[in-house]
């Protein structure tokens, strides 16, 4: 229980502070105590703040320091100092710890430091930031993962941090919201982080109040991978978070394991060398016991183990003067292991002396067995001395590289430890501190000459991989991976064309796993790079010359001096002077020999005035039934855009397959463009051809993927995997071309007479699923019912455009894909006559498969009265004509058949009396010849049978004929 006194101390001070402070209030139950710290209070609307006592033990004490007015809320101590609450005072750090003044600094992952939290999108798949000692790994999978962190500032702040960001599948951003959640206006490029070379680490900073103003700042780092093609992205790594602007240091923070700073003051520790240790708080490092080691920053020192074959590498000495080279053996460094202990293996010796392979092409080999470059209009193989190429030719500029005595002048090679190891006929990974290091090689070319639109250049290698685990290997030009294998590979060769002209960095990076190790288990796990092969560098050197254009012999340089030809333009054999290729011809070169250089453009295809392509101009002609068709497809030349989906990967990211299609027209440019907008972004600084290559795609057909707004709750849309379709317009023909097929059946069937037209197109640049490279066909159909425009569409079996990821299909169906209008697609019709005229229309055959062309001709009508008069009376006499022929005919049918039948029994009689004929013939005189024949004795006329029958009675049915005998007797037969 307190007493009284203790009582009024307590009301008094309440009274004391609520006078001080104004609104703010401190409770004290106090009984006497020295266990106490000092702290400052919130800052008030003036800017001013109190230092307070503060129990160290939650308990009673008395006769604490009253509340004293602190320093001004902006007041700060500078780097490697501290604020010491009791005087007020900046105070150096000690040794072993550090300071920034108004900073933080976190540069320590065994865990996640406090205050930091990982938010997935999906709560139970696991996924989320995992620190690895000295930094922060990302989800490898398609989550949405946020690293957030809450700050207080008390003034205009900043954030940097050091980041390695290798795999543009992943989409890395970094912005910041207030304490409302409501996200601060940004830029994209301090938004949308850049993308750095795998291996590299880079440092991305934001400091202005736009961003990082006084008050309650929330940070966001958030990494969303995308699978759409089912390979795993390679993580974010994040370390060094460093924010300034916060409240005063009170205190200095600890050097962590492994690092130390050895004087009073530090604004920041440094790590340990290697082969010494250090503790938390280290103000030096102490060396490692015998037979141990550890490596630079390392908290702890290892065992060292047995020296194994992994442990050392060979080189190639240098050619001496005599061309000898030998093989010697070098220790990986940092040396790690034990040679004087069971079980451990020595280094090889030296091997013999033997011949230095030849020099590469294009370089010779110099009095002191160096291969040095060919002087400039000179060739050599790298077996001969360079010689002079002959009048009329010039160098084939590039770089061969086939035998690896030697790492080449303009390349370089790194890992951030051990590099690539040169090995006669092949060069290849070497060892590095860990497996999960990046092994870099680069070549560094001279920039490329102009060829034609569609090659500047082109880069060959052959290389194999041999691994046991997930190792990988990168093919990049500048920051951009071109194409990836993982695993072990066979040998093979891969190629890529440069289609700008450009100067660019070809980088090669292998990386043997890509876990976290610290330790060598996959050393075996090499890659093998046996030749690169680099065309059309302008500062190149020559293994070979190839005729060329020779002055004009007008010129007043007349001779034998090579001259460029135009774009277009070819070597004519007999007079090395150059001429234009014929119409309707691509040539596949800058300056090539001979006139079949000029490749003629597919079926219904034209060339553009470079002769670099070849395209449609929108006019097509085809034969059908003897009948021409005249298809004009002009409605159909602006870019299309044709997007599928949503479609959904496995975690449920919502995606979009966005087609852009340039079908004809443009000159034969390839106006059809995608763009990696993110990329675009983090790219924006460099404005080099080389960026906007690997940047964005111009071509016939492109494609991307992408993510909505509200797929990932980007505050805008996301495009990216941006891909070229089609770079070579091939042909229109009805179903198969150059071994490309239009597959009909995917679509459905054509209900109308007019035949499909297929486009063509093809894209040579080979990837790891297609050897061949892609191609795609564009079915154009004659659908009325559809707008000028059209509709674009895909099968419904492929629903992304595509069955095997080689070939693409596509259906356009659009009233501008009939055919134009001619004569034949309308028919006459006449009107009645009505008031003595006659009108006549002209109308569309239905249904009407046509589109422009010629136009119906107009109504006409003409008078008809007299035509009509006529055409009465010659109908009607027509009429009565046939009604009495056709009686006629009738009747004298029966008749005739009556007579026949009646002259039938007449024969029969004649027949029965039989003697009379004979008796009659018998009675012949000498010398007579019988005469049989039946006559009429005269012949009855029309008129003559007209009245017999009018005259005749009924009952008779006889009539008289007159025979003639040899007698001349009259036989009347009644």
């Amino acid at each position: 229980m307190w007493n009284q006194q203790q009582s009024s101390v307590v009301s008094v001070r309440l009274h004391r502070v609520s006078s001080y402070w104004g609104s703010y209030v401190v409770l004290y139950v106090c009984v006497a105590c020295s266990e106490y710290y000092y702290q400052y209070t919130e800052c008030d609307s003036t800017g001013a703040r109190w230092r307070v006592a503060i129990p160290r033990s939650p308990g009673s004490c008395s006769d604490l320091p009253p509340p004293t007015r602190g320093t001004d809320c902006s007041f700060s101590c500078p780097a490697g100092k501290f604020l010491e609450m009791s005087t007020q005072q900046c105070t150096p750090c000690a040794a072993g710890s550090y300071s920034l003044g108004s900073g933080l600094r976190f540069d320590q992952w065994d865990a996640i430091p406090a205050g930091f939290t990982s938010l997935a999108s999906f709560l139970d798949t696991g996924s989320s930031w995992t620190p690895q000692g000295v930094y922060l790994e990302s989800n490898r999978d398609e989550c949405t993962v946020s690293l957030v962190y809450a700050v207080h500032l008390e003034k205009q702040g900043s954030v940097s941090f050091t980041y390695q960001y290798p795999d543009n599948n992943i989409f890395f951003e970094f912005y910041v919201q207030n304490e409302q959640c409501q996200e601060m206006a940004q830029t994209d490029d301090q938004k949308w982080i850049k993308v750095t070379n795998n291996g590299e680490w880079d440092t991305h900073t934001v400091s202005t109040c736009f961003y990082l103003c006084s008050g309650t700042n929330i940070l966001y780092w958030r990494t969303t991978g995308i699978l759409v093609g089912g390979k795993m992205v390679k993580p974010v790594l994040l370390k060094n978070i460093q924010i300034e602007g916060v409240a005063y240091t009170s205190e200095c923070f600890p050097c962590r394991p492994g690092w130390f700073s050895p004087t009073p003051g530090s604004s920041s520790c440094q790590p340990c060398p290697s082969n010494t240790y250090s503790v938390k708080g280290a103000s030096s490092c102490t060396p490692c016991p015998e037979h141990h080691y550890s490596h630079e920053g390392w908290p702890e020192c290892k065992e060292r183990p047995p020296c194994s074959e992994k442990d050392y590498f060979q080189i190639h000495t240098a050619c001496d003067s005599e061309g000898k080279t030998q093989v010697l053996y070098r220790w990986v460094e940092p040396k790690i292991c034990v040679e004087n202990i069971t079980g451990a293996v020595e280094l090889p010796a030296t091997g013999q002396r033997e011949p230095c392979p030849p020099c590469n092409p294009g370089y010779y080999n110099s009095n002191d067995s160096t291969c040095l470059p060919c002087p400039p209009g000179t060739h050599s193989d790298g077996t001969y001395t360079c010689a002079q190429c002959p009048a009329g030719t010039e160098p084939v500029l590039g770089y061969e590289y086939k035998w690896w005595n030697v790492l080449p002048s303009n390349m370089k090679t790194s890992c951030f430890n051990v590099g690539w190891e040169v090995a006669g006929d092949h060069i290849r990974s070497g060892a590095g501190s860990s497996d999960n290091d990046y092994l870099i090689l680069s070549l560094v070319p001279a920039s490329l000459s102009g060829m034609t639109g569609s090659e500047f250049g082109r880069i060959t290698f052959v290389f194999e991989t041999i691994c046991s685990a997930d190792c990988e290997l990168y093919f990049m030009m500048s920051t951009t991976v071109v194409e990836s294998w993982e695993g072990s590979k066979g040998k093979q060769s891969y190629s890529h064309s440069m289609t700008r002209n450009a100067s660019v960095t070809y980088t090669w990076a292998f990386q043997r796993t890509n876990h976290a190790l610290d330790v060598r288990r996959f050393i075996a796990d090499t890659v093998k790079i046996y030749s690169i092969n680099l065309t059309n560098v302008i500062d190149g050197v020559a293994s070979a010359c190839r005729a060329c254009a020779l002055v004009p012999q007008n010129s007043q340089r007349a001779g034998s001096s090579c001259v460029p030809c135009p774009a277009g333009f070819y070597i004519d054999r007999d007079t090395n002077r150059c001429q234009e290729c014929p119409p309707n011809t691509h040539l596949a070169g800058r300056q090539t020999y001979g006139q079949d250089a000029c490749v003629a453009c597919g079926p219904g295809s034209i060339s553009n005035k470079e002769h670099s392509r070849c395209y449609s101009d929108c006019s097509f002609t085809h034969t059908l039934n003897n009948r021409t068709l005249t298809f004009d497809l002009s409605a159909l030349s602006d870019v299309a855009s044709l997007t599928i989906g949503p479609s959904f990967t496995s975690k449920g990211t919502k995606y979009l397959h966005l087609f852009n299609i340039s079908l004809c027209g443009h000159g034969g440019k390839r106006a059809a463009v995608c763009t990696d907008n993110v990329t675009d972004v983090s790219n924006k600084d460099d404005q080099s051809d080389a960026a906007q290559f690997v940047n964005s795609v111009d071509s016939f057909i492109c494609q991307s993927t992408i993510i909505p707004s509200d797929g990932r709750g980007f505050r805008m849309a996301i495009s990216s995997q941006s891909i070229s379709l089609a770079d070579t317009f091939i042909g229109k023909v009805d179903t198969v071309l150059n071994g490309v097929s239009a597959e009909p059946d995917l679509f459905p069937e054509n209900s109308q007479d007019v035949p499909d037209i297929n486009f063509f197109y093809s894209s040579t640049q080979v990837t790891a699923s297609c050897d061949l490279g892609r191609s795609s066909v564009i079915t154009v159909r004659c659908n009325p019912e559809k707008s000028e425009r059209g509709e674009l569409s895909v099968p419904s079996s492929c629903p992304a455009g595509t069955c095997d990821g080689c070939t693409f299909h596509f259906l356009w169906e659009s009233a501008s894909a009939c055919p134009r209008c001619t004569e034949d697609d309308y028919h006459r019709i006449e009107g009645a006559c009505k008031g003595g005229v006659q009108e006549t229309l002209y109308v569309w055959n239905e249904p009407k498969l046509c589109t422009k062309g010629v136009s119906l001709p107009p109504r006409s009508s003409s008078p008809c009265e007299a035509i009509a008069l006529w055409l009465k009376v010659g109908v009607g006499g027509g009429a009565f004509v046939a009604v009495l022929l056709i009686s006629l005919t009738c009747y004298f049918w029966k008749k005739n058949k009556r007579l026949e039948y009646k002259y039938s029994r007449l024969v029969m009689s004649a027949n029965k009396e039989c003697e009379l004929p004979a008796a009659d013939s018998c009675g012949l005189a000498e010398g007579e010849e019988p005469d049989d024949d039946v006559v009429y004795a005269q012949k009855p006329s029309l008129l003559g049978k007209l009245r017999a029958i009018a005259n005749k009675e009924d009952g008779e049915s006889s009539e008289s004929v007159q025979l003639k005998s040899s007698q001349s007797d009259r036989w009347v037969l009644g």
